[in-house]
């Protein structure tokens, strides 16, 4: 069985629930989900747009992590888990195909990675995004995972400025040590021109990783087909903030916010 956690309103009845999808009609929900946002929002040429879904082959080896509202079922947002015992079934990690990852062959303990994540334009709260790592943080612990890796996405709609402008915030606050780098194998050329914002907004998915408690791990990717910087980023759990650690390694806790259960 596979743990369900549940956030709740002010009158304490739970408004989003987080789960895994498990049956192909679901899996294919969440690709339905990350096809509408990469291909109808980011305007990517996607695999699968006969058919309105984002697919690719690592789909068949992850865990399709879900957050769906309880009033109507609605899938409001997803992500896939590839963990390091599927990956090599998998033909590797999918940031292979951006990075470099020796870096991530070299870290004791167990690693795994979150991909294509995206939240439904209408859900885009932090709510949503916390019930999101809320699983993802009771799955690592309870797991026995060591490290969580990823890549997380800033456009580059007007050429690049503002990515560069974040990059500059993150290079300040956010790096890892450098021995936890990592090379893109297309690294994101210089902008022409820096925007008026000199502080501008962190995406909702780079705030998050941040706030666990991770890192980004060197210059970005240049992702062409998706028109964006994929910032690589790594969570070692023993940094992960007080705040979540908390909360997921008091069994207690775990089992009070576990009070839904579905099919692993």
């Amino acid at each position: 069985m596979s743990p369900v956690i549940e956030t709740s309103t002010p009158e304490n009845a739970p408004r989003f629930i987080v789960g895994f999808a498990v049956t192909p009609d679901e899996i294919a929900e969440t690709q339905r989900l990350r096809y509408r946002i990469f291909a109808g929002e980011m305007g990517a040429d996607i695999d699968g747009g006969e058919q309105g879904l984002d697919t690719d082959h690592y789909d068949a080896w992850c865990r399709h992590l879900t957050v769906r509202e309880t009033s109507s079922g609605r899938l409001v947002a997803c992500t896939r888990i590839l963990t390091d015992d599927k990956a090599p079934r998998a033909g590797g990690f999918y940031s292979a195909g951006e990075f470099d990852l020796k870096m991530i062959d070299s870290l004791p303990g167990r690693v795994m990675e979150v991909g294509r994540t995206c939240v439904d334009a209408e859900y885009r709260s932090g709510a949503v995004i916390a019930v999101l790592w809320q699983g993802l943080a009771e799955f690592i612990i309870k797991n026995g995972f060591d490290y969580l890796f990823g890549c997380a996405s800033i456009g580059l709609e007007d050429g690049g400025a503002n990515a560069h402008a974040i990059l500059d915030q993150i290079k300040l606050k956010y790096m890892a040590e450098p021995w936890q780098r990592v090379r893109p194998l297309i690294p994101l050329p210089i902008a022409d021109a820096r925007p008026a914002d000199k502080s501008p907004r962190l995406p909702p998915l780079l705030k998050a990783y941040f706030s666990l408690g991770a890192k980004a791990c060197g210059e970005p990717y240049w992702d062409r087909e998706f028109n964006c910087a994929d910032v690589f980023v790594l969570l070692n759990v023993t940094d992960l903030h007080p705040r979540y650690a908390r909360h997921f390694m008091d069994r207690s806790k775990i089992e009070e916010t576990t009070v839904v259960a579905g099919h692993a």
